[in-house]
């Protein structure tokens, strides 16, 4: 199963493969070179297909979690100042996707969305310290009973070049579902309430809709 967002990146991937196998068997007589040109074309589709592949997942919806919203390595957890929204201190938690990751973005927890805005920015690798301020990123904010507002930032990173969110101020969202996507490599910042007990660790792989950030105490 592919994510909607990948399908015109799938059709060129397809064309591209079938126009340079049909090529190579034309044009190039060398048979080693002719098939290393064709393993080429395959091997592009193939990470094409994967980088966009979405994997049927539900999660067990529970008021008292914020669930992972991406698949990835948990690369931050500390308290900083958050200066967008809440304009003061939170604890972050990070999540870090290679290029070989689910990119699906998913909704942490239920609630109704409150702030959702696109920043454009630069493409620094996805772990430099300033990603989060200077990168293209989204900023969206959700708040429920349990946990009141939580923040989380989908943030481009060196190759990423687009970043898709579904999230608009006023939403009723359920907790596992699609809230976008990011292509190729990236990193998600949760910001949550001082306190927060976490659930995770650092470098821990988490899987969106699935892994347990933090549970409420």
């Amino acid at each position: 199963m592919f994510h909607k967002e990948g399908g015109p990146s799938i059709l060129l991937g397809v064309v591209f493969t079938v126009i340079v196998v049909l090529l190579a068997d034309q044009f190039i007589n060398i048979y080693w070179l002719q098939k290393l040109v064709q393993i080429f074309a395959l091997a592009v589709l193939i990470i094409i297909l994967q980088f966009f592949r979405n994997p049927k997942r539900i999660a067990i919806r529970n008021s008292d979690q914020i669930l992972a919203p991406v698949d990835g390595k948990v690369v931050v957890i500390e308290e900083v100042y958050e200066g967008e929204f809440f304009k003061d201190k939170r604890l972050q938690v990070s999540i870090f996707m290679s290029p070989i990751n689910v990119h699906v973005t998913r909704y942490a927890m239920d609630g109704i969305i409150k702030f959702s805005k696109y920043h454009p920015g630069k493409f620094l690798v996805a772990w430099h310290p300033k990603a989060s301020e200077e990168n293209e990123r989204t900023t969206v904010v959700i708040e429920n009973d349990t946990f009141g507002q939580i923040l989380y930032r989908q943030i481009a990173g060196a190759l990423a070049r687009r970043i898709v969110n579904y999230a608009k101020e006023g939403m009723q969202v359920i907790q596992g579902t699609d809230a976008g996507f990011i292509k190729f490599g990236s990193r998600v910042d949760l910001f949550l309430p001082l306190g927060t007990p976490i659930d995770v660790v650092l470098g821990q792989k988490a899987i969106g809709g699935k892994t347990i950030i933090a549970t409420k105490a």
